[in-house]
């Protein structure tokens, strides 16, 4: 007999900080993620242009997929005073095609909303997570992150959050600089 209740290691657990709430994705949230991801601002440093609606749209899905078929995947980071929308953070396995590669080391994201940048949620959300990830995959497990190297805050954020920069590689004809924790 198949079991109808959900697998809780595949889908997102709620997560909260002093200042934070983390939740999986809903529908809901598409038009301020959809946002987030078309904002030049938000997306200087990753990628270098604005996401079109459809690429916003099949990003909301591909975090649907992580948490299905990986059980890891990004959360929706709200503040808990306002629920204000602040951005997202979590773990994927991309397959990113970039040399060294990554393996199956799960990369940790994080990507927030302008009005949000420089308070320290970044370095906030992204410890709830590693916590959850150092339960989910094992204390010590090795996790990896990209930054472009101009991004001097998400350098910073990952400094704060225990990565240090294993080397300088190019992904998709871009700089980027990869760090890891652990392993």
């Amino acid at each position: 007999m198949t079991s109808t209740h959900p697998d809780p290691t595949r889908s997102a657990p709620d997560l909260d900080t002093p200042r934070l709430s983390l939740r999986g994705h809903t529908l809901a949230d598409f038009p301020e993620s959809a946002a987030l991801w078309g904002d030049p601002e938000v997306t200087r440093h990753i990628g270098g242009r604005p996401s079109t609606e459809e690429e916003a749209w099949a990003r909301l899905l591909r975090y649907a997929g992580l948490w299905t078929l990986l059980g890891l995947g990004y959360w929706v980071v709200r503040e808990k005073g306002s629920g204000r929308f602040v951005g997202e953070v979590g773990f994927a396995n991309f397959r990113r095609q970039i040399d060294p590669p990554l393996g199956e080391a799960p990369e940790i994201g994080w990507v927030l909303s302008p009005w949000a940048h420089g308070k320290g949620y970044a370095t906030e959300a992204a410890q709830a997570v590693i916590a959850w990830g150092e339960r989910r995959f094992g204390a010590g497990a090795k996790t990896v992150c990209i930054v472009d190297p101009a991004n001097h805050a998400s350098l910073r954020v990952a400094e704060k959050c225990g990565y240090r920069e294993v080397c300088r590689a190019t992904y998709k004809e871009h700089a980027t600089v990869l760090l890891a924790r652990g392993g």
